[in-house]
C-alpha cells in the first residue's frame, strides 16, 4: 500500500465482519468492535496519506457508543442511516471526487456493491485483502 497519490479504503464492515464464521451474529456491536480496534492499529501503520472509512449499519452501529466503545483513533467511522450500502456508495463517490484524486479502495465481496462504485473508479477487493493487511 504504498503510493504517491491520497489513498482512501471504505470498508463495508458488515461484509468484513461476516466473512469470517466466528459467532458473529450472537454479538454485532462486540464484533465490529473488535473490527474497529484492528483497523485503528492498521491505521498507525499506514502512511499519513491513507485514510480508513468504516461504515457500520443496523446493530453494529452500537459499537462505537457506550463504555466499551473502541478508541478509534484516525479511524473515519460512518454510521448509516439505513442502507449500508447505499452509505457506502455515497461515501464512495464522495472520496473519488475529492480534489486530490485519491486512489479509493473499496472493500467488500458484494458484487451488487462493486457495480455500483465501479463507475467512481474506485478498485473493489474482498474482506480477504483486508484480513491479510491486519494479520500482517
Amino acid at each position: 500500500m504504498t503510493s504517491e497519490r491520497p489513498q482512501v479504503i471504505v470498508v463495508d464492515a458488515a461484509n468484513v465482519v461476516g466473512s469470517r464464521p466466528d459467532g458473529w451474529w450472537r454479538d454485532r456491536p462486540g464484533a465490529a468492535r473488535r473490527l474497529l480496534t484492528k483497523l485503528a492499529v492498521l491505521q498507525q501503520r499506514l502512511q499519513d496519506t491513507t485514510d480508513i472509512v468504516v461504515i457500520l449499519e443496523g446493530a453494529a452501529r452500537a459499537a462505537v457508543t457506550g463504555p466499551d466503545a473502541p478508541d478509534t483513533g484516525n479511524l473515519r467511522v460512518v454510521l448509516a442511516p439505513g442502507s449500508g450500502d447505499d452509505t457506502i456508495a455515497a461515501v464512495t463517490a464522495e472520496a473519488a471526487a475529492q480534489p486530490q484524486s485519491p486512489e479509493v479502495t473499496v472493500v467488500t465481496a458484494d458484487r451488487g456493491l462493486r457495480e455500483r462504485t465501479d463507475p467512481t473508479g474506485a478498485t473493489a477487493v474482498g474482506p480477504r485483502w483486508l484480513l491479510d493487511q491486519l494479520e500482517s
